[in-house]
């Protein structure tokens, strides 16, 4: 489309400049061809007065001699032979006896004589140029002709260097013009490859892809129409995500219910069967959550701006509480009262708090007590999740990737070890970590390192976090000393 545009404007500004440069150089040429020729004429002029008064060769001679194209060799005249009756009868004091030729004659005789003819002058081409024959009066009657030659080089001076000027006008702006075409080209032609481009990356999945709004009237509208089915893809592309981890969310709660009571149910193939649907269906919402997360990841990095920390937990231990009470476990909250936001997107973070408090339901008896802290530490969040349980024989095996999420605790009849996961990813997303311990209320306690800025901490910074985390520890121990002196 670019070239194609540049051939035209080079095809029409051709053209434009050989309509008009053409016929001026006629006119150039004409031009200074009639300023050669006036030139000859008052020069022819100037022998006229002399001519009137005396046909006497020497004076002739000598009035054309003092003339500049007569210096030069380019004047002559030609005095015919007097009427003798004539001459009788004016008696004309020095007339000529004989015809008179001064000067180079470079005219043929024949055009001469026609011109004394026909009384009109008369251009005629000869070697080397053109002779002007001017026809003038003599006191006798009779008619003299005056032949001024003019050179080649005369008749056309200044004619080649205006038609070079003519040519590099018209390169010049058949050049301009290319230029101009290229320049509108491009501003038509690179929005219109951006938004191809655009539309290519959009369809190849990268979402982030946006168009800038410019160029021509008709692609910034192309572009503003792009940029807003991107942005309603992408809108619809994370209500579905959200719609997925929302139901998987609400679908946690029951799960867990059908588990303990399937666990309940004492041994035969109906309890069996029970226990094994309960753990396909926990399973598919695993895979719900862990495709959701996914696609979330792959389709260019939309990130959300964040939540409150705080009011996530508030939000989701009013979810869990219903069951927490029906189990009779108590439940203890800490450091919720404060905002604190964070660089994590809110169905992530509620995500990771309902895999540790499944966690807590599905690998604890029933009664167990559990709590969630929240610590603010300068350039980080804290959030440790506790239970009375019987703890983690080996926590370095429940981190490890692809592990069970308790593994290892007593009485754990194991998961998919998606849920450690899951919270794992969301700390180092932030270049936090996630550790295991045990926990003031003598069971097991999970420290979820959020960092502030996204960027992982350095070992200093790491080394701070520990102390952090055994400031935090003591001062729980110190708040929940009867009950972690208590039998469990």
């Amino acid at each position: 489309m670019r070239w194609a545009l540049v051939k035209v404007c080079l095809a029409v500004t051709a053209m434009v400049v050989i309509a008009f440069a053409v016929p001026l150089g006629l006119v150039i040429r004409e031009m200074a061809s009639d300023r050669a020729f006036s030139d000859a004429e008052r020069q022819a002029g100037t022998i006229a007065p002399t001519l009137s008064i005396t046909t006497d060769r020497e004076e002739l001679t000598r009035a054309v001699l003092s003339t500049e194209p007569g210096d030069r060799g380019h004047l002559a005249v030609h005095v015919p032979a007097p009427d003798r009756a004539r001459s009788e009868d004016t008696d004309a004091e020095g007339a000529a006896d004989g015809p008179l030729d001064i000067g180079t004659r470079r005219a043929a005789p024949e055009d001469v004589e026609t011109v004394r003819k026909a009384g009109r002058a008369s251009i005629t081409e000869v070697t080397g140029g053109f002779a002007l024959l001017q026809p003038t009066a003599l006191s006798t009657g009779e008619i003299a002709v005056v032949e001024v030659f003019v050179p080649e080089g005369e008749v056309s001076n200044g004619v080649a260097t205006a038609w070079l000027m003519l040519a590099g006008v018209g390169f010049a702006l058949i050049v301009g013009s290319v230029a101009v075409a290229d320049r509108l080209g491009v501003r038509m032609v690179q929005p219109a490859q951006r938004l191809a481009g655009a539309a290519q990356d959009l369809g190849e999945g990268r979402l982030g892809t946006r168009v800038p709004e410019e160029g021509p009237t008709e692609l910034r509208s192309a572009a503003v129409a792009f940029n807003s089915m991107a942005d309603q893809v992408v809108q619809l592309l994370a209500h579905e995500r959200e719609l997925a981890a929302d139901l998987s969310h609400r679908l946690r709660t029951p799960l867990t219910v059908l588990r303990l009571n399937a666990a309940s149910l004492g041994e035969g193939p109906a309890a069996e069967q029970t226990r094994a649907a309960v753990e396909q269906l926990e399973h598919e919402v695993d895979t719900i959550i862990r495709t959701a997360r996914e696609q979330a990841q792959t389709q260019g990095g939309q990130a959300e701006a964040g939540c409150d920390v705080s009011e996530v937990i508030r939000e989701r231990m009013g979810f869990w509480s219903a069951l927490a009470e029906d189990e009779g476990r108590e439940v203890r909250l800490a450091g919720v009262d404060r905002t604190a936001r964070i660089p994590v997107a809110r169905p992530e973070l509620a995500a990771a708090l309902d895999a540790l408090l499944g966690n807590v339901f599905r690998h604890t008896p029933e009664g167990t007590a559990f709590a969630v802290d929240v610590h603010h530490s300068g350039d980080a969040v804290i959030v440790l999740v506790s239970d009375a349980g019987p703890g983690i024989d080996d926590p370095e095996a429940a981190l490890a990737r692809g592990a069970s999420g308790r593994a290892g605790a007593r009485g754990s009849v194991g998961s998919t070890g998606l849920g450690l996961d899951i919270v794992r990813r969301v700390a180092e997303s932030t270049g936090g970590d996630l550790r295991i311990g045990r926990s003031v209320l003598g069971g097991t306690e999970v420290r979820i390192w959020i960092g502030l800025h996204g960027d992982r901490p350095e070992r200093g910074r790491r080394g701070h976090g520990r102390r952090v985390g055994r400031r935090v520890g003591r001062q729980r121990r110190e708040q929940n000393r009867p009950a972690a002196e208590s039998p469990h």
